[in-house]
């Protein structure tokens, strides 16, 4: 073995060596760690122990305190605004969106061609049925109508003479001293003449007709709108164009639509009297005036599954103006003496409809009652309480069957006298907590 050789073989052993020695060290560590963890537990479980009991101790004091606290909100005074249940008579009625429109609305056109000569109303003028509102030059109808009564002074004139003639051809004719043929051309002329002095006539009466027509009159009663043609205008009878629109404002109409399935209750009332038709500004606020249904149409809107109705209403003041949109409230009959209460006040529940009210020891009482129909802000009952029973109509929703509550009046301060009573609610759990001090002390 040469020296190389044997240095290369004591280098190989001493690297197994210390590899060997580093796998032990590192067991020898991790050995020690696990003794040290160990012992830590062991002294950690007594501590742990002891936390855990006075945890127990601690949950073991918790419901008697809980206990008291649950006694004071239980005798907590809730708040409420109450009303009494009363019979009296009450509308039933349906609503529904409709606008307003014009009884009558008339496009005032010319009906002879001709300059426009002058414009004889105001735009929004107020007009009577008659009164003249335009005129046409009339001077070329002037002349038609004289050239008319000329024609007639002619033929009438013509008729006389022939006239005249016949009676004598038929004295001469009995004396065989003319043909007879001469005395039937004399009367067929006679005759022609006459007709001619109708066609006169109708002439005369068609100038005047388109005289009259120069005259452009209001139709209606109603109120002029914006003017459509200024005077000086060449006017024709077939323009598309109107002079001006009149409409008639007093008594006015409104349009309204219902659901299909109110047809058979609008019909029966409709059958009954005349119903009453209210309407409203469109936020249902403030009433405009009060009408009666006066059409119900023919035919249902496929599209939309309602019924458009038509009711008619005096507008002496013009509140009503075309084109208004409006609240409608068709009344349909008058239930007389039923049980109403606020429809606020009832609600709904696994058990049905019920509503609080007020006993005599100031507690609430849960009370089911049967509601036949909602009608606005009313719910009329058909069961369930008696004419004077206080019902409670705002603070409900706090209540359960028993809990203690004090009427307040309405525009009452809910907020302070909730404080109040829970003031007082805790006051007494507070008298708890001191006296459950003096008894541990003890």
């Amino acid at each position: 073995m040469t020296t190389t050789e044997r240095s290369t073989s004591n280098g190989a052993r001493r690297a197994v060596w210390l590899v060997a020695g580093a796998i032990l060290l590192a067991l020898a560590a991790a050995f020690i760690l696990r003794q040290r963890a160990q012992r830590n537990a062991s002294a950690a479980a007594p501590a742990s122990a002891s936390a855990s009991a006075s945890a127990t101790a601690a949950e073991s004091d918790r419901p008697s305190r809980g206990g008291r606290s649950g006694a004071g909100g239980a005798d907590r005074v809730v708040p409420v605004l109450v009303t009494p249940a009363a019979r009296r008579d009450v509308p039933i009625s349906v609503e529904g969106l409709g606008t307003v429109t014009a009884y009558q609305t008339v496009n005032v056109r010319t009906q002879v061609d001709g300059r426009l000569d002058r414009v004889n109303f105001k735009e929004g003028q107020a007009v009577k049925r008659g009164d003249l509102l335009a005129q046409v030059d009339s001077r070329p109808f002037t002349i038609q109508l004289h050239t008319a009564e000329a024609a007639l002074a002619r033929d009438q004139a013509q008729l006389l003479g022939a006239e005249l003639n016949l009676r004598r051809y038929e004295a001469v004719v009995a004396q065989k001293l003319i043909p007879q043929q001469q005395v039937d051309d004399q009367r067929a002329l006679t005759e022609q003449l006459k007709g001619t002095i109708r066609a006169d006539q109708a002439q005369i009466e068609n100038a005047r007709l388109q005289l009259a027509y120069a005259r452009i009159t209001s139709p209606i009663d109603g109120v002029t709108g914006i003017r459509l043609v200024d005077q000086g205008n060449v006017v024709h009878a077939g323009d598309a164009s109107a002079i001006v629109v009149v409409t008639q404002l007093d008594p006015i109409a409104v349009l309204f639509t219902l659901p299909q399935d109110d047809l058979a209750r609008v019909v029966r009332a409709q059958v009954a009297s005349k119903p009453v038709v209210e309407i409203l500004t469109r936020d249902g606020d403030q009433p405009l005036a009060a009408g009666e249904l006066v059409l119900i149409d023919n035919q249902i809107n496929q599209n939309t599954a309602t019924l458009r109705l038509k009711a008619v209403f005096a507008n002496p003041r013009h509140q009503l103006w075309p084109n208004q949109f409006v609240k409608t409230r068709l009344q349909l009959e008058v239930r007389k003496g039923v049980l109403v209460v606020p429809a606020a006040a009832v609600q709904r529940g696994p058990q049905g409809t019920f509503v609080y009210t007020v006993g005599a020891d100031d507690k609430a009482v849960m009370r089911t009652v049967q509601v036949d129909t909602i009608a606005g802000a009313d719910a009329l009952l058909s069961g369930g309480l008696e004419a004077g029973d206080r019902v409670i109509i705002e603070g409900q929703s706090q209540l359960r069957p028993g809990a203690r509550v004090s009427v307040r009046q309405p525009g009452g301060d809910a907020t302070a006298e909730a404080g109040a009573g829970g003031g007082g609610a805790g006051a007494g759990a507070g008298g708890g907590k001191r006296g459950g001090g003096g008894q541990r002390v003890k």
